[in-house]
């Protein structure tokens, strides 16, 4: 599952996306947890000109207070195959969709084929950036979002060897077929495994006390 990832900076995201307007005040993350709920930097389809922040973890309409919002079920993550019937997810699904800018992400590998003891971290080696699928919904007085998986593909199977998934990337000639997707169909045509060759690394560390870590990862091989 995708609950580590790397995030670029404002500057970043206009030299490499053309055409938007894009929020101030992106800094460039080399790691963020998703369990320390960051804003990150997002395109939702309300609104398909800008880039805008948005936090990670869907919460869910019924859900009241923050202190509720904090303890609430692990929403980081939505399942393809599923999310047209969670009742976290159903009804944003058709209507609130969005891409999640990206420079990398973080997926485990279990060396015995059991226990994930490794970490590898996944970039696009066509472009720095590159874009996440994610379901949002408007909670309080700010937006959140979960990251859209599917299972892996065969390059990904081999690194997330246990759980054998992977974050939906939409390529981006399809970001604005998943923004304006409509209907079902059209939707699930989209969350399919990435098609593309991506750029792994094995990677000392992902974790910070801090949850967001502004140093490289240290890169130890290329496979």
């Amino acid at each position: 599952m995708c609950y580590h990832a790397s995030t670029p900076k404002t500057e970043l995201l206009r030299d490499i996306i053309k055409g938007m307007t894009v929020q101030n005040g992106f800094k460039t993350i080399y790691h963020v947890s998703g369990f320390t709920r960051p804003f990150l930097p997002v395109t939702l389809n309300n609104d398909i000109d800008s880039i805008v922040s948005a936090r990670w973890k869907l919460i869910p309409s019924w859900i009241k207070s923050e202190e509720a919002a904090e303890k609430s079920g692990n929403t980081l993550n939505a399942r393809s195959e599923e999310i047209f019937e969670r009742s976290s997810y159903k009804n944003a699904i058709t209507r609130q969709r969005g891409l999640l800018y990206v420079q990398g992400f973080f997926e485990p590998h279990a060396t015995d084929g059991k226990n994930n003891d490794e970490t590898y971290y996944i970039q696009d080696p066509t472009s720095p950036i590159f874009t996440l699928g994610v379901v949002w919904s408007r909670w309080q007085n700010y937006n959140t979002f979960s990251i859209i998986t599917t299972p892996a593909n065969t390059q990904m199977e081999e690194i997330h060897n246990v759980g054998k998934r992977m974050p939906l990337i939409i390529p981006e000639i399809k970001r604005h077929n998943w923004l304006l997707a409509d209907g079902r169909d059209e939707i699930e045509s989209l969350m399919v495994p990435y098609e593309g060759q991506l750029q792994t690394h094995r990677t000392f560390r992902v974790t910070s006390a801090r949850g967001i870590d502004t140093n490289i990862p240290s890169i130890q091989d290329v496979v």
